[in-house]
């Protein structure tokens, strides 16, 4: 059999098993059995082959130990946390550029990869109302976005103080006070640690009931300073107040920041864009491509006003790179090597159009709502204002059975636990833990293309079922 045909057998039984994989979703259960997880585990062996297999044998291994060991976090009714699915259009664009195999980290490399970047960063531009001059990248998540955002502002704050950070580094460097939500993202910290600003060195602003910034604790800043909001709080699902944190950094020793992960993707629509007031005033952004887009992992989106100082960041010379010419993305992202993103992104903008972006969001905020509205009719406390696509759910006792045996009354904490444990062992939706103003509490979280009215009424009737059954004795 010669190369070229085996490798056309090999990708049509990949297409196959793929296409047979996402047929299930809408039905299989959401966790995986702990069967198929001790199957993966024991059929991958300890150690490495000392020969190798033929590449059909490898990708049936593959399909028959991995496959029923996912979690279905691309079907319809993980809410979890704030994943989104594939829509079908980037999953095929997905296979196409893993073809391409094209290395996006310059034009040389890869036109293709490079022009359908440059195209989609300034589709979202245009769709989020950010200013045409800033300069965007793609990245490999919030994470990596939030770093990038934040080390061109790093470069512009101490580049006004007369230091230059790229050459010096920061030895002797001029402060920046760095300011963060109470709510931060804990990935935020992260980068400002990776950043070398410590992750216990931030100043603390505190938060309402919702999570936001409070207006009356923004201080006067008084030198070089770093403001990190929050589009779009992981819990509640709320916005930070904007517009006065961009009144307080108007002076050009300071800096606004908007982790937008998957909140910035309210801008897309008319009905929710106003959670999202003057984030035009910022001086950096970034969101997932992964979440509310739900194109395949991994995909960040970090913009920068500054253009100029995003290259001084990102920037890196060698004598085979090319000097000039079209816009290269190595200046503008920390990674060199690097996947052709734009592809997916592309893909999932084209095939839905600016109408079909805002009906996607518009649609998993309606289902958000109706998840509130069911739960709290059943007795249960929300404890956030469903603005977006987030509920936050308390479960309350059953006044009917708990402490007529004698025992031990169940907590918050337990009981939460338990009917959460029950949900995703029930396996028809999956919802996780957490912990909202000091309650314990459950989260749910709406960004999947595909979820419809249907798939909310089966999770809520296991939700509710959960919620109902009577505890176990210990």
């Amino acid at each position: 059999m010669t190369s070229t045909i085996l490798q056309r057998e090999l990708l049509h039984d990949a297409a196959s098993r793929a296409e047979r994989f996402l047929a299930d979703l809408p039905e299989r259960r959401v966790a995986p059995e702990a069967e198929a997880i001790d199957r993966l585990a024991k059929g991958l062996g300890p150690s490495l082959p000392e020969r190798g297999r033929p590449a059909l044998e490898v990708i049936r291994e593959l399909d028959e130990l991995g496959s029923p060991a996912t979690i279905a976090s691309a079907g319809p009714r993980f809410f979890g946390f704030v994943h989104g699915g594939a829509l079908p259009a980037t999953v095929a664009a997905s296979w196409l550029a893993t073809a391409w195999d094209q290395n996006a980290f310059s034009f040389a490399s890869s036109p293709t990869g490079v022009i359908l970047e440059e195209t989609v960063l300034g589709w979202m531009q245009s769709l989020f109302g950010l200013p045409a001059s800033a300069a965007g990248a793609l990245t490999t998540g919030a994470t990596l976005a939030n770093f990038t955002a934040l080390a061109a502002a790093r470069h512009r704050l101490l580049a006004r103080a007369g230091w230059d950070v790229e050459s010096k580094g920061l030895f002797g460097a001029p402060p920046i006070e760095v300011l963060v939500s109470a709510e931060s993202h804990p990935t935020v910290r992260k980068a400002l640690a990776l950043l070398g600003f410590g992750r216990d060195r931030v100043k603390v602003l505190p938060t309402d009931a919702q999570g936001r910034i409070r207006v009356d604790a923004i201080p006067r800043f008084d030198g070089p300073t770093l403001v990190c909001a929050q589009a779009g709080n992981v819990n509640s699902g709320a916005f930070d107040p904007f517009g006065p944190l961009a009144a307080a950094c108007h002076d050009r020793d300071s800096w606004l920041h908007v982790d937008g992960a998957f909140g910035l993707w309210a801008r897309a629509s008319r009905e929710k864009q106003a959670l999202a007031v003057d984030i035009e005033l910022a001086d950096s952004w970034v969101t997932d491509a992964h979440k509310w887009l739900n194109v395949p992992y991994d995909c960040g989106v970090a913009f920068v006003r500054d253009a100029d100082a995003l290259r001084a960041a990102m920037s890196i010379e060698a004598a085979y790179l090319p000097a000039d010419g079209p816009r290269e993305p190595f200046h503008y992202t920390p990674e060199a090597s690097r996947r052709a993103r734009g592809v997916e992104v592309w893909a999932a903008l084209r095939s839905l159009g600016r109408e079909g972006v805002e009906a996607m969001i518009d649609r998993c905020c309606r289902h958000a709502r109706r998840f509130a509205e069911r739960i709290e009719e059943a007795g249960h406390e929300i404890l956030n204002d469903v603005v977006l696509n987030q509920v936050v759910v308390s479960f309350r006792a059953d006044e009917a059975g708990e402490g007529e045996t004698g025992e031990v009354e169940e907590g918050a904490a337990e009981r939460n636990a338990r009917i959460i444990d029950s949900i995703q062992r029930e396996g028809v939706c999956w919802c996780g833990p957490t912990l909202w103003q000091g309650r314990p509490a459950m989260r749910i979280s709406v960004s999947n293309w595909a979820t419809d009215e249907d798939d909310v009424e089966r999770s809520l009737e296991s939700i509710l079922r959960a919620a109902r059954a009577p505890r176990r004795t210990p």
